[in-house]
């Protein structure tokens, strides 16, 4: 077959979560890289990669079009494409898993992207915080990546996680969003500190809230929320002498006025918003809420959800720069209150 050392090198996973036209294009640089790949070689075309990899030819068109854009890869019509150069400066080849891929999960993986920059290949993976799919990823993950980003959040099992997360080389480690304790090794994070955040943040907002009697803060029983956030609200509580409750269903509670609810799942904060409207309740006069993790959509949502938030943004940029930098760096994330008129 023509193409059949490229179509050797050329590796698509359908289990990963990185684009399949960057996975083509991370395939061809690191065959570059590897010497496998020489300059002036005649690629396959649009069409032959499309059937032998069962994809768009839209898709490989995009690939083709990023190589393009980094110099690597020209076309001549009539006789297709061919590599331009071989000059592939970066080194770094990035393992990045996340626990699961939400609004402000995007924020991360879009900021994190742009700052490392085009020549630092990515594989992206999502384990949907299962332990056993966490634990198939990591163990048959390829063995030359540089660098290891992690975000480690479990409902369960976590002490087998550790066990896991320590079998790794320390010196290509970056934890993000949460630091777990019991890791071991010289590594790099860049966390949010749970407990204390949730504490200063409600402290912010003591002013707001001295005009309701209870807070009731929403954490499900089967959550990856850590519990340093149960540990913090439940302080406030005590300190500024609120009524206060954690609420682990809040389909099943009852909703009275002069109520404050924090939620932590999108989900919750569909069923508080409906019991709202359904009670005739008016929010940021009769009941008060208040949401985890800032989004866009928050701003505009009953005139404003007043939240409760790391910056997620921040966490990208920084794990590049500590990637970029070879940094071991334990970095505690900005976390900020936003002020609307749910209280």
């Amino acid at each position: 077959m023509k193409h059949s050392k490229l179509f050797s090198i050329i590796q698509i996973d359908d289990y990963s979560a990185t684009p399949k036209y960057r996975q083509l294009a991370n395939s061809i640089l690191e065959g570059i890289r590897k010497k496998m790949i020489k300059k002036g070689e005649i690629m396959p075309s649009i069409n032959e990669l499309s059937f032998e990899y069962n994809i768009s030819r839209v898709t490989i068109e995009k690939g083709y079009n990023h190589l393009r854009k980094l110099g690597i890869l020209e076309s001549v019509p009539g006789k297709g494409y061919f590599i331009k150069s071989i000059d592939v400066s970066s080194k770094i080849k990035i393992f990045l898993l996340f626990n699961k891929l939400s609004a402000h999960k995007k924020i991360i993986y879009d900021a994190f992207v742009e700052t490392i920059g085009e020549f630092a290949s990515i594989d992206f993976y999502i384990y949907n915080n299962d332990i056993n799919l966490f634990q198939k990823i990591i163990q048959n993950r390829k063995d030359d990546y540089t660098h290891l980003v992690i975000i480690p959040h479990f409902i369960d099992n976590e002490a087998f996680a550790i066990e896991l997360i320590n079998t790794l080389p320390k010196e290509q480690l970056l934890l993000l969003d949460k630091n777990i304790v019991g890791i071991t090794g010289n590594y790099a994070a860049i966390y949010e500190n749970f407990e204390k955040d949730i504490y200063q943040s409600l402290n912010q907002a003591l002013e707001r809230l001295s005009k309701y009697d209870t807070l009731k803060l929403v954490f499900p029983e089967n959550s990856y929320f850590p519990k340093e956030i149960i540990e913090g609200f439940e302080n406030f509580c005590l300190e500024y002498a609120f009524k206060y409750k954690v609420v682990s269903d809040i389909e099943t509670e009852k909703f009275e006025k002069s109520e404050v609810y924090i939620n932590l799942m999108e989900d919750d904060l569909i069923k508080i918003l409906d019991k709202i409207l359904n009670e005739k309740l008016e929010l940021g006069k009769d009941i008060g809420l208040i949401s985890y993790n800032e989004t866009p959509l928050k701003r505009f949502i009953m005139n404003g959800l007043t939240t409760i938030s790391t910056d997620f943004k921040s966490m990208g940029i920084q794990a590049a720069k500590l990637i970029i930098n070879d940094s071991k760096e334990h970095i505690e994330n900005t976390f900020t209150l936003n002020l609307r008129d749910s209280i």
